[in-house]
């Protein structure tokens, strides 16, 4: 019997139970003997019988399903690592425990409601994944109204009713600062990500801390955090009268451009300029010469992320989730400035 053909009542018929024990047992409800529990579960196994989610969805009202409301470009999703690694990390827990990821990308705000409030109410998904948290999140009370549940990577300021995953930069971006400055680099600018999100707000805050306590001016371009931005920050950098010796970027892509544009100008890196990153990727290990950066680990996100909601959905247990801080990550695109 082929395992696309195997039904309830085949695993029934093969136990040697009834239908609703198996029911109970594959739902993990009470009321199923050990020994009984463990004879069906081995026989499903055997079988290589899972219960469809959909159908599991009608007796526990689960959708066995979480959400992922991205409100950003598709361009800038395209090009930036963090969120196919990031999701591949959710899709490692979600694929052990029968669950599946809903991904919608949306332009704007109302746009991002109306997505929310559609999935909630059609019980769609059973959470939701927050992402690019904002200073003043209005999905947050948003999510609370709707009845549904929540884990945002990162901590807003006024807290958060859900649980929350947080990693912190503040040791990795001092030590940053520190390795230029060791180098000798005394004019360093800042290609600063989206300051409206919490994360390009914060590490860009904490880079001129670190900087004005190393007795530095440090010059700061805000950007979208995407390449094209990145890299029209470069340029312009470049063409300024007072030429930095480091950049240091919020984003591995906005670096990778930012090389690009200096390879383009004919510069020695890193003997002419240094480059940096604040949210290691794997591919900045393969662009040349290598990028400096903090490691972040996105996969790592995904997977404490997706952990922590389902916890929350199938248990009703809140609990926070603090990663390893970011740490430096040396590599060679950085260098002394040349004399």
């Amino acid at each position: 019997m082929s395992p696309a053909n195997v039904t309830i009542n085949d695993v029934a018929r093969v136990a040697g139970v009834s239908k609703s024990l198996v029911s109970l047992t594959l739902n993990d409800r009470p009321g199923v003997k050990n020994e009984t529990r463990e004879r069906i579960l081995q026989t499903a196994k055997e079988l290589g019988w899972t219960p469809h989610p959909g159908a599991r969805g009608l007796t526990t009202r689960r959708a066995y399903a979480l959400g992922l409301v991205l409100r950003r470009e598709p361009r800038t999703i395209e090009v930036d690592p963090f969120f196919a690694a990031f999701i591949a990390g959710v899709e490692t827990v979600l694929s052990e425990r029968g669950n599946v990821l809903v991904l919608t990308v949306v332009p704007d705000a109302a746009a991002e409601e109306r997505a929310y409030a559609r999935l909630a109410a059609d019980k769609r998904v059973d959470g939701f994944l927050l992402t690019d948290l904002l200073a003043d999140d209005a999905r947050i009370p948003l999510i609370e109204r709707l009845g549904s549940y929540a884990v945002s990577l990162g901590a807003p300021p006024g807290g958060s009713p859900f649980p929350v995953i947080t990693r912190d930069y503040d040791a990795g971006i001092d030590d940053l600062v520190a390795h230029l400055v060791g180098l000798g680099h005394r004019r360093i600018a800042h290609v600063s990500g989206d300051e409206r999100m919490l994360h390009g707000l914060r590490r860009r805050e904490r880079f001129e801390r670190s900087a004005h306590e190393a007795g530095l001016r440090p010059l700061i371009v805000p950007t979208d955090f995407s390449p094209e931005q990145g890299a029209a920050a470069t340029a312009a950098l470049l063409d300024g009268e007072d030429r930095p010796t480091a950049i240091v970027y919020g984003n591995d892509p906005m670096a990778i451009a930012g090389m690009g544009v200096a390879h383009e100008r004919g510069l020695d890196l890193p003997g002419e300029l240094s480059v940096t990153g604040l949210d290691g990727s794997q591919i900045g290990s393969f662009v040349y010469p290598s990028l400096t950066t903090l490691d972040n680990d996105p996969g790592g996100w995904g997977i404490a992320a997706a952990t922590a909601l389902l916890r929350l959905v199938e248990d009703g247990e809140p609990g926070d989730v603090a990663l390893p801080p970011a740490r430096l990550v040396v590599r060679a695109s950085t260098a002394p400035p040349a004399r």
